[in-house]
């Protein structure tokens, strides 16, 4: 296991509490010992915004972050793109893999080759499976389909500066990662009747994971083989839904949670499923819910203290355009589990990709 590097002291007790939560929960021979990370040759990050690290700067779309007070905790203390304070859990898996300390937004002009040969971020933010036109934030991202789009400019360039043979060993040994679905339940479902007047919940969980096994698929024909799919979050316990539903009392819209988890449940079911046709692939669950849960219902046992807002604002509803330089902040966004209405704080990133690390990247190496 590599060295941590949790800042602060939050980071440090959050880390303590991932060790004994994986010491009594993971059964390894008669104690608890430190599982060895697997090698990846790249990282390569497909979905939305839980993961996009600044490609949205590049498109016409309101959904940008390209401006204060986004990025007030990223090394620098400058806005990146990412819809963040600070780090998101990609950039701290790869600093944890060894990869590199932060995954580039693929749409970046000044690219050098070395950020291309170790791997790049297709994210944007607003994207789902879906791609329904009111699925997108403010009208414009880059769709799931589109982001394919651009894997196969980049496995162009790749080829070019390593040849056929070295992009192909780069592209099977990479770590890619899927993280979306949030949005087609925020967008086209809950807040929006679109799909609710042609899918009932069952069925619309099953379309968008049958989407999600045609987007590994056409990345499997194109030649990458170890894939790391989130599931959902909490959708009912993110601010601006419980604002949308339960604005007085705050608490987490439990229907919500529930679709949640029967889609996470199903996706772990589906994952052995795909990886059996698809010979030499490895598909491997990222579980996002239990961790965020963990935080949002025992937040003292984390060091956090905030759960049902975000730090900008008001924190029950800013995102994007309406968290911006003229916006007030919280003090410490280490105390809140969200930084704003929608997206996560460092903190909780941190606590997410050591989750990830300890649970779900050993998986790689069964």
């Amino acid at each position: 296991m590599l060295p941590l590097s949790f800042s602060g002291s939050n980071g440090t007790k959050i880390w303590r509490i991932v060790m004994m939560h994986v010491c009594t929960s993971v059964v390894v021979t008669s104690k608890c010992i430190a599982l060895s990370s697997p090698n990846f040759s790249s990282i390569l990050v497909f979905g939305d915004s839980t993961v996009d690290s600044g490609n949205n700067n590049y498109i016409l779309t309101l959904g940008k972050v390209n401006h204060f007070p986004y990025g007030k905790d990223f090394p620098g203390h400058v806005p990146t793109g990412r819809f963040s304070n600070g780090k998101l859990v990609t950039d701290l898996l790869a600093s944890y893999l060894n990869i590199k300390d932060t995954v580039p937004p693929f749409l970046d002009p000044n690219l050098s080759n070395d950020q291309l040969l170790t791997g790049v971020c297709f994210a944007s933010g607003g994207a789902g499976f879906d791609d329904f036109p009111l699925g997108s934030l403010g009208g414009g991202s880059i769709s799931m389909f589109n982001q394919l789009g651009l894997f196969r400019v980049y496995v162009t360039k790749l080829k070019g500066i390593v040849g056929e043979d070295k992009a192909r060993q780069i592209l099977g040994d990479a770590l890619v990662v899927i993280s979306a679905g949030t949005n087609d339940f925020v967008n086209n479902f809950y807040n929006l009747p679109t799909r609710r007047m042609m899918f009932n919940m069952d069925m619309y969980q099953d379309f968008l994971q049958y989407k999600l096994q045609v987007f590994i698929k056409d990345l499997y024909d194109l030649g990458c083989r170890k894939f790391g799919i989130s599931g959902l979050p909490p959708i009912g316990c993110i601010p601006f839904q419980i604002t949308v539903k339960h604005e007085k009392d705050r608490k987490c819209v439990e229907d919500e949670n529930s679709d949640s988890k029967l889609y996470n449940l199903k996706l772990t079911e589906r994952l052995p499923q795909l990886q059996a046709l698809l010979p030499g692939s490895r598909l491997v669950y990222g579980d996002i819910y239990d961790p965020l849960i963990n935080l949002i219902t025992q937040p003292h046992k984390y060091g956090v203290e905030i759960t049902n807002r975000g730090c900008c604002g008001t924190g029950l509803f800013e995102v994007a355009p309406l968290c911006t330089e003229l916006t007030p902040v919280c003090n410490d966004a280490s105390k809140y589990v969200f930084w704003d209405s929608l997206h996560a704080s460092e903190v909780t990133n941190q606590y997410v990709a050591k989750y990830l690390e300890i649970q779900g990247l050993p998986q790689f190496q069964i």
